[in-house]
């Protein structure tokens, strides 16, 4: 049995500009006293052809951690530019928040991220011809893109939450069969054709778990994703239609959906 679950994970400030940091309000709920601090990771998958392009935005220790429900906000600097592709500023990718106790890590949610131009003070693009022909071609985008005109938006109503069963003793820790670093890759390739502790604080609310379980799939985004949890962490059944490779759904935890 896991002595920590997450209960209700919220993004906050969003959607927002690229350069902003990633918030993340995380309500989580410790069934026993815990010999040792969690470990909090943010990572962002900066390629999906090369693994060695995720950023690991933040790592952070929290504890002591109190037996009840316990409250804080994950804040996560944006990702370091000069470390991207050009051609993976915009588009589709994925943040990972991931929870480990003693090196071992038991819960991963993963979201979907699209960053794509926005320039307020463009001009509204023309109406489409009334005599049929083709309307005419967008603007080209400025070569560099500006980072003030980079919008990402978090699908934070479609997250994907994979759990890892480990052992909370003193004994040698397991490997997961999939490690951090290559299933982000995993998880950003089918999608594609951060860490400051902001505040902490421990609050005795918690939100419900909703009643109705379902497995669902991003609206414009690939099927075969992985599976983390959006407004609520739920406890599902561990079967899916996707595939769950880019969140590490493929080793002993469950990949599961969930519901807003």
């Amino acid at each position: 049995m896991a002595l920590v679950n997450v209960v209700n994970m919220n993004v906050l400030d969003n959607p927002t500009c690229f350069t902003n940091p990633f918030q993340f309000e995380i309500t989580f709920e410790c069934l026993q006293e815990l010999d040792d601090d969690l470990e909090w990771k943010v990572l962002y998958v900066g390629s999906a052809q090369d693994a060695s392009r995720d950023q690991i935005l933040d790592e952070i220790l929290v504890g002591p951690v109190p037996v009840g429900v316990n409250k804080f906000v994950l804040q996560a600097d944006a990702p370091d530019p000069s470390k991207l592709a050009p051609e993976d500023l915009l588009g589709v990718t994925v943040v990972l928040v991931t929870c480990s106790y003693k090196d071992r890590e038991f819960v991963r949610v993963g979201y979907y991220v699209n960053n794509e131009y926005y320039n307020p003070d463009a001009p509204p693009p023309p109406p489409p011809p009334t005599d049929g022909s083709e309307p005419p071609p967008p603007p080209p985008l400025p070569n560099p893109v500006p980072l003030e005109h980079i919008q990402r938006q978090i699908l934070a109503d479609k997250p994907r939450v994979t759990k890892f069963p480990i052992s909370w003793g003193d004994e040698a820790p397991e490997t997961n069969s999939t490690a951090t670093g290559g299933a982000a890759a995993a998880v950003a390739a089918s999608a594609s054709n951060t860490a400051t502790m902001g505040s902490m604080g421990v609050a005795g609310v918690g939100s419900p778990a909703p009643s109705s379980l379902a497995t669902v799939t991003p609206p414009g985004f690939p099927s075969h994703a992985t599976a983390h949890d959006s407004s609520g962490v739920v406890f599902m059944q561990e079967e899916s239609n996707m595939d769950h490779s880019h969140f590490g759904g493929g080793g002993a935890g469950g990949v599961q959906a969930m519901t807003e």
